[in-house]
């Protein structure tokens, strides 16, 4: 609709102003020490909803950190459709791998520099924008809701709660999310599905105390050492995760499906000189885009133990640590794939040393009907804005409120995403890129329309 790119061509430089504003905001979740700035980032999604022209709009609180919601309703005769996003961001760590400051964004070579800014501040903000650009020209085709949470990034343990206790405040028809990405602005996409999540912490104690490396060297089981070796041991030569009953449930795609999914343009070795790496790796048998959408995955994301500071010290730790994290396709569950890794690992463990294994959180896989309305029509939207059919994709990653949306909403979900996987999300660096940000906005606005056509 034309009043809607004059009203945003006319904005633009506020829109970005506005988002830029919102990035500066250290909201992490996983740091206690930004729990103010999380609160602080809250309030300031809360008057942008607000300035946008929500007809209400308030910072819920729960035991961790709040919820922001906010509606524009029309008329409760016309379709609803609920936003989901978050406001908050991954920690930055490694600083100083970052070419500018992750709380200082900047825009170079047409990209938007910011933790934060594709996941999720500037995928979220479109909605925030969209739903300005509708309500500002009084073209709004069906009612809005809106739900931004400050926990995405560590789980989100309170949202199943604050759903169960506002079913009521959150009926809706579909759930729209853009927290994913597409192939790219020449091959636009959208994700079909999800993988789940359960993630790991674990702990290998051996002696007592750190002891001198010389006088017990070789003498004493080092957990250093020992966890190495109990997590090379959990993939097999061929990649493939050695869990006992890790696959039981996992089902194999069909030779057709198998076709379809890698159908989708994919330059092996561009992809290969954008990570920087001479080969890639995983589980054998199978292509990557199949390893990064539709198989399970087994990840140390970080180990720590002994000494890491500056100079020497020869010491035998007491402990080592490891973070875990394992991606699940569909029909595996968080809860029994947590339990099989526990019982596993404990098993592993050489009487040297003791085990502790930590189970932080979990979310389950989701598969999106490609034939919906809803998918159809923002499909629809897609072909509108870009001038082509987007292609249905698997996403490698993991938003464990889709499934609970799901089970206690009884709501589907379109996941209808602007980033692209190169953005950095969780790394140093993290970009978006300008056109996409704007090409979210424009887009947004015919995913309502035609979802409100739809059901008419």
């Amino acid at each position: 609709m034309q009043a809607w790119k004059d009203y945003i061509s006319q904005n633009k430089d506020r829109f970005m102003e506005e988002l830029l504003d919102l990035l500066r905001i250290p909201s992490v979740s996983a740091d206690s020490k930004y729990k103010g700035d999380v609160a602080r980032c809250a309030e300031a999604v809360k008057d942008n909803l607000l300035k946008a022209g929500a007809d209400k709009a308030e910072v819920m609180p729960t035991p961790g950190h709040p919820i922001v919601y906010a509606e524009k309703i029309v008329d409760p005769k016309l379709p609803t459709v609920l936003v989901y996003g978050h406001y908050d961001v991954q920690p930055a760590d490694p600083l100083n791998l970052w070419t500018s400051g992750p709380f200082e964004p900047v825009i170079k070579d047409g990209k938007i520099f910011a933790r934060g800014a594709c996941d999720d501040k500037g995928q979220m903000f479109m909605h925030i924008k969209a739903l300005e650009v509708m309500a500002k020209t009084n073209t709004l085709p069906c009612n809005v809701k809106i739900m931004i949470e400050g926990e995405e990034e560590v789980g989100s343990s309170n949202l199943g709660k604050f759903l169960e206790d506002n079913k009521e405040k959150l009926k809706a028809d579909i759930v729209l999310v853009s927290d994913t990405s597409m192939i790219s602005m020449e091959h636009p996409s959208i994700e079909s599905g999800l993988r789940g999540l359960a993630y790991m912490e674990v702990e290998v104690t051996g002696p007592n105390r750190d002891l001198h490396s010389g006088v017990y060297g070789g003498a004493v089981g080092n957990p250093i050492t020992i966890l190495a070796k109990m997590i090379a041991s959990l993939h097999d030569e061929n990649n493939h995760i050695t869990v006992p009953s890790f696959y039981d449930k996992v089902q194999e795609l069909t030779e057709a499906e198998r076709k379809a999914l890698n159908s989708a343009p994919f330059d092996l070795n561009e992809y290969k000189n954008e990570l920087g790496v001479k080969d890639v790796w995983g589980e054998k048998g199978y292509t990557t885009l199949e390893r990064t959408g539709v198989r399970p995955t087994m990840e140390p994301n970080g180990i720590w133990g002994g000494y890491t500071g500056e100079g020497a010290k020869t010491v035998l730790p007491s402990k080592a640590f490891a973070k875990i994290s394992m991606r699940l396709v569909p029909n595996q569950k968080s809860d029994e794939i947590a339990e099989l890794f526990k019982k596993h690992f404990e098993s592993i463990a050489p009487a040297s040393v003791t085990v502790k294994v930590t189970n932080h959180h979990g979310g389950e896989a989701v598969v999106t009907p490609t034939d919906s309305p809803a998918y159809q029509a923002a499909a629809k939207a897609i072909k509108t804005t870009f001038g082509k059919d987007p292609i249905p994709t698997r996403g490698g990653g993991s938003i464990p409120i889709v499934a609970l949306f799901e089970s206690v909403l009884g709501l589907k979900t379109v996941l209808l995403g602007f980033g692209l996987d190169n953005d950095n999300i969780h790394s140093p660096n993290e970009k978006y890129d300008v056109a996409n940000f704007y090409k979210g906005i424009e887009t947004i606005p015919y995913f309502h329309k035609y979802f409100a056509e739809s059901k008419s």
